[in-house]
Formats: structure tokens, sequence, C-alpha cells
């Protein structure tokens, strides 16, 4: 009889764990919510392609004005 007692307590353990499990597995699933717009102006400029051109034409003239000195 003991041993009866024994398996259905662990049985009934066992039960409501995995209850509570799959209630808690549930409740985190969610549905996704994925918004993708890549025409988005989020007022990053350097994202922008222009803005590293000018960027490394001026680097560069400045780069050459530096180098060139005043070679008389």
């Amino acid at each position: 009889m003991k041993k009866f007692l024994t398996l259905s307590w662990e049985r009934s353990v066992l039960l409501i764990t995995f209850v509570f499990t799959s209630i808690y597995s549930f409740a985190q699933d969610k549905g996704l919510d994925i918004d993708i717009d890549i025409n988005k102006d989020d007022g990053n400029m350097f994202a922008k392609p222009w803005v590293w051109i000018v960027g490394a034409a001026v680097f560069i003239l400045l780069l050459v004005a530096l180098l060139r000195g005043n070679k008389k």
C-alpha cells in the first residue's frame, strides 16, 4: 500500500509539473512583430553613400595639400 501511495504521489507531482511547464511555455509564445521599412529616413546621415564620397574627397584633397607642402 505504501508503494502504491508513493507511486501515485510521484505521478501527481510529475503531472502538475508538466502542466505548469506547458502553461509557462505557451505563455512565452507570441506572434512575431517584424516591421522592416528600408525607405525609412531615421536621420542617420552616415548611412547615406554620398556622405562617404564627399568625406573621402575632402580627405584626399587635404592629404594632397599637406603632403605637397610649400615646394619652391
